[in-house]
């Protein structure tokens, strides 16, 4: 939680002026009983009329310099509170996106949204609190003791025997209830994986009516969250009621030794008072403390979360050299190349080898949990090779700046992810600087201007988030444009086509091939029919690279092809012998 401070530095002022003006407030509320006091013994005892006025508007003005001091602190410590979390937001998020897929793999969504909103909250509502009441409480508390023993020692003892009483209890829930809090906000995460998971995939749950199985899994999460809560909220919820009786046991003995100093005439009838309502702030002020231990607990627990998120660090080093621009297209090359995913038993891709030439296609292709992805991944450096080298131009992509190299490389990843916005700013993110005829451009070698078309908005057609309102082949396109307006000197199609008739996807292949002088280009695919013309294709089975070559070579040549090949298109003999049984 320390670390996490030094976002809340430019709001210094506020975090002095906050405590501040709360101090004040308490010095105006501490006047208030003396003043009573005074009021009982040389006004209405006396039945002086004029004095009894004037201490009443002494009153009011304290209460009104409490009030203006009150409103005042609070202001200061809601611009720091909300200012502070703004800025851990800020700094949150752009520490996820500094994360490589291997931590964010790790780390989960789930966790990291729960970071994000419940955690920084907590965090936010802690720090208002604790600037408001932190200090304003314990210095009542005390400073009503000192009063007190400026009013009468032997019935002050009383004061001196309760509070540490009373600062045992509290200190001592807090740090019972500290680490409890922290097992709390993980199973909110947990919790917040199961939703995820069931509004992500309700359609899927609908669909093989497990609706009845989810609600029981979310049950459970949820009870067991529940229970926890219950569990540590019962713990916290002592301090009320101990403080209570501690309290008003503590104004029963005071009363009682009051009335017999009252007795002895050692004691007026306004002291008296005023050491009752001493007791009294010093009961609402211990409650206060209370609550707000309990939010600080929170706070610093739902911290010390953040702060573990911003202490992990990316496994990518970013390099320094930078992407040579005018070596378009980019030769590729990858020598010996293994990699093993964190956490994972054994290696998912070991010893590829291969060199795509400048300008060159290469057609990836394998069954599924073969590695195809992950070798496209390890280009951007989503994620690094674990032995090995993959080579861009002739240099390590380790030693290219992340920024640089990424930006000279255009990826479709298998799920077709748009955002919510027009057509323009989705293709957009691909060249923030590319203007209508680019992005039609781009959508005419995606084969996607006639859906655009269709559209009476044209490019100003609203997407809707994830891309809901379009049917999967048009996803597909628009991601595809979205890559080719960059005009990357890699491309990377990553199952690009999966959604797209065989039609379209001939279409989007001739069109490809006219990008021969720009562009390196990969395409991962299921179908032989969309890598069959690629000038290099590579037959990958559980994460070895078991054939090379052109398709009529692989035919010869690769048993995987093959066996891939004929799965998806009949042998002639196969088709004679169907028409003979037709006949």
């Amino acid at each position: 939680m320390k670390k996490l401070l030094k976002y809340i530095t430019e709001y210094r002022k506020e975090c002095i002026l906050g405590p501040l003006f709360k101090l004040l407030e308490a010095c105006f509320d501490l006047t208030v009983p003396m003043v009573m006091a005074w009021l009982i013994d040389r006004g209405i005892s006396q039945n002086n009329v004029p004095y009894i006025w004037k201490m009443g508007g002494l009153l009011l003005v304290l209460a009104a310099i409490g009030l203006t001091c009150s409103i005042t602190a609070q202001y200061f410590a809601a611009k720091a509170a909300v200012g502070f979390a703004t800025k851990l937001r800020h700094a949150v998020f752009a520490h996820i996106e500094t994360l490589s897929f291997t931590e964010m793999d790790e780390a989960g969504t789930s966790m990291m949204i729960t970071r994000m909103t419940s955690d920084i909250n907590q965090v936010q509502s802690g720090t208002n609190l604790a600037l408001r009441l932190f200090l304003r409480s314990p210095f009542i508390v005390f400073g009503a003791a000192v009063m007190a023993f400026t009013i009468d020692i032997k019935a002050a003892l009383i004061f001196a025997v309760v509070i540490p009483l009373l600062a045992i209890v509290v200190f001592g829930i807090m740090l019972l209830t500290m680490p409890m809090y922290q097992k709390v906000q993980g199973h909110l995460d947990r919790l917040l994986g199961v939703t995820r998971q069931n509004l992500s995939g309700v359609r899927v749950i609908r669909a093989f009516n497990k609706e009845q199985a989810e609600r029981e899994s979310f049950g459970k999460e949820n009870d067991l969250l529940t229970r926890m809560q219950l569990f540590v909220g019962r713990i916290s919820a002592l301090m009320n009621p101990v403080t209570y009786i501690m309290i008003n046991g503590a104004l029963v003995a005071l009363i009682w030794t009051g009335a017999v100093r009252i007795n002895m005439g050692t004691l007026s009838q306004g002291q008296i008072v005023a050491l009752i309502n001493y007791m009294s702030q010093i009961l609402v002020e211990l409650v206060k403390l209370a609550n707000t231990i309990i939010m600080t607990t929170k706070c610093v627990a739902c911290g010390n979360r953040v702060q573990a998120l911003l202490e992990v660090q990316s496994s990518l080093k970013d390099g320094n050299i930078p992407f040579e621009e005018t070596q378009k297209p980019a030769l590729v090359e990858f020598d010996h190349v293994a990699l093993a995913y964190k956490g994972a038993g054994e290696a998912s891709l070991e010893n590829i080898t291969f060199t795509a030439e400048p300008g060159q296609t290469i057609g990836i292709i394998g069954g599924t949990g073969s590695g195809k992805t992950s070798l496209v991944h390890m280009i951007p450096r989503f994620y690094d090779a674990t032995d090995g080298c993959v080579r861009i131009n002739g240099q390590d992509v380790k030693s290219y700046s992340l920024e640089e190299l990424r930006q000279h490389i255009g990826i479709v990843m298998q799920k077709a992810v748009l955002f919510h916005g027009s057509i323009r700013d989705n293709i957009r993110w691909g060249n923030p600087e590319a203007d209508d005829e680019m992005i039609t451009e781009a959508l005419e070698l995606a084969q996607a201007s006639e859906v655009v078309a269709g559209k009476p908005e044209g490019l100003d057609y609203e997407i809707e988030q994830g891309g809901r309102n379009l049917s999967g082949g048009q996803r597909q396109r628009f991601t595809i444009a979205r890559a080719l307006v960059r005009k990357p000197s890699i491309l990377i199609l990553d199952d690009s086509a999966s959604a797209l008739d065989f039609a379209t996807d001939a279409k989007l292949r001739k069109a490809l091939s006219g990008l021969k002088n720009t562009s390196t280009i990969f395409i991962v695919s299921q179908r032989t029919s969309s890598i069959q013309q690629a000038d290099k294709i590579l037959v990958l089975d559980d994460g070895q690279l078991v054939g090379m070559g052109s398709h009529e070579e692989l035919l010869k040549d690769c048993d995987v092809y093959k066996e891939i090949y004929d799965s998806q298109f009949k042998k002639p003999e196969e088709i004679k012998a169907q028409k003979g049984e037709v006949r």
